[in-house]
């Protein structure tokens, strides 16, 4: 009889990353840590050394009809910062935050793409405006175009983000098994656009190079082209970490997410 009066008790789904995942080891641990830390350093690192680069070489920031070069300055920083840096922490949230509810994980992924629209947007404008002072046409090379459909893809990544993992969960049950088949194409292409905007780093970084230390300088390796190449291969590290650290340990698990989108 008392069986009747017995409650079922339900599973309780967890609400963070880590309990989705098997135990680690210790080697596994330390794996994390190692590529967890790496990818921070070059993060950050990545842009302080642009900073460096444009104070150091360039003359510093300014956005005056005087002084144009120290406005197209304000490009290469701005980029490298929204697309590398803010961008890839957008990623990394995902290893990096596993204990943290899922909830304050995807809030933190937002604030991140947050703060990389305003970099992203302002970079585009200054580069805009000094091709119009200069008389440069726009859009004209690889680099341009690639930058742009990289920015296309963030803005519509952000807004179908925005609205479909944060605002449908006023709607939590209803919305489940859309926003479930929307987790591994929103997946895909974040790490699309996060390559394209590597790749859009690197062209304009050669493309700079280029045009500023001219055809016969750059290859005798002058100090400034040092750093500029530096700051490429900063960026290619980044993105050889940040993808090995969400592909290779375990990544973003899109089937248990898919399955548990809230």
């Amino acid at each position: 009889m008392r069986q009747r009066y017995q409650l079922k008790q339900r599973p309780q789904r967890s609400r963070s990353y880590d309990s989705d995942d098997h135990e680690r080891g210790a080697c596994e641990w330390c794996e994390y840590a190692l590529v967890i830390t790496l990818a921070t350093v070059l993060l950050i690192g990545v842009s302080a050394l642009t900073i460096f680069w444009v104070f150091y070489y360039r003359g510093g920031y300014a956005w005056a009809d005087d002084t144009p070069d120290k406005q197209f300055n304000l490009h290469p920083t701005l980029m490298v910062a929204g697309f590398v840096t803010f961008c890839g922490f957008s990623v990394l949230l995902y290893r990096i935050c596993r204990c943290f509810r899922r909830i304050y994980v995807k809030l933190l992924h937002a604030i991140f793409h947050a703060l990389a629209f305003p970099c992203i947007v302002i970079g585009f404008l200054a580069v805009l405006d000094y091709h119009n002072k200069k008389g440069i046409n726009n859009f004209y090379s690889l680099h341009s175009w690639i930058g742009f459909v990289a920015m296309g893809l963030f803005g519509l990544q952000y807004a179908v983000g925005f609205f479909s993992f944060l605002l449908l969960l006023i709607c939590n049950k209803g919305t489940a098994g859309f926003r479930a088949s929307l987790v591994p194409i929103h997946a895909a292409f974040g790490i699309l656009t996060f390559v394209l905007g590597v790749a859009a780093c690197l062209t304009g970084l050669t493309e700079k190079a280029i045009f500023a230390l001219g055809s016969e300088q750059y290859p005798l390796l002058e100090p400034e082209a040092i750093v500029i190449n530096a700051i490429g291969m900063t960026v290619v590290a980044v993105a050889i970490v940040v993808l090995y650290t969400v592909r290779g340990t375990g990544g973003y698990r899109l089937r248990k997410v898919a399955q548990h989108p809230s």
